[in-house]
């Protein structure tokens, strides 16, 4: 059974960290492009980051504007885990956070086949 069930998110105030993972299970997930998406109350899901292993201890991510230098994407295949390592969190990363998985590494909504339940990031002021 193919499954992704996410964890980590919680309360902070602005300017603090949360580090959320998620569990990957299933064969479908090997060598699969592994990604963060969020959705806000009353907006559409966006893509946050995501990152693909290609060989030789080396990995490709790639981030949004508004994370950049602020989150950090990486996986552990021995422990078959994503995680999400978010720093200087502002009250707009406020959302759910959803993990993805799929063929290829893309921002794009479209290219993800898999989906977590999603877990909540609230950011305090």
């Amino acid at each position: 059974q193919v499954q992704l069930v996410e964890s980590g998110g919680g309360l902070v105030q602005a300017g603090g960290s949360l580090r959320l993972s998620c569990t990957k299970s299933g064969r479908a997930f090997s060598n699969a492009a592994m990604a963060w998406f969020r959705q806000a109350p009353g907006k559409e899901r966006e893509f946050v980051a995501a990152i693909r292993w290609i060989g030789s201890n080396t990995w490709s991510s790639d981030y949004s504007n508004s994370v950049k230098g602020r989150f950090t994407i990486s996986e552990d295949n021995a422990k078959s885990t994503l995680y999400l390592q978010m720093n200087s969190l502002k009250p707009e990363d406020t959302a759910v956070y959803y993990c993805a998985a799929g063929p290829v590494l893309s921002t794009d909504i479209g290219d993800y086949d898999y989906w977590g339940q999603g877990t909540q990031v609230t950011v305090s002021s």
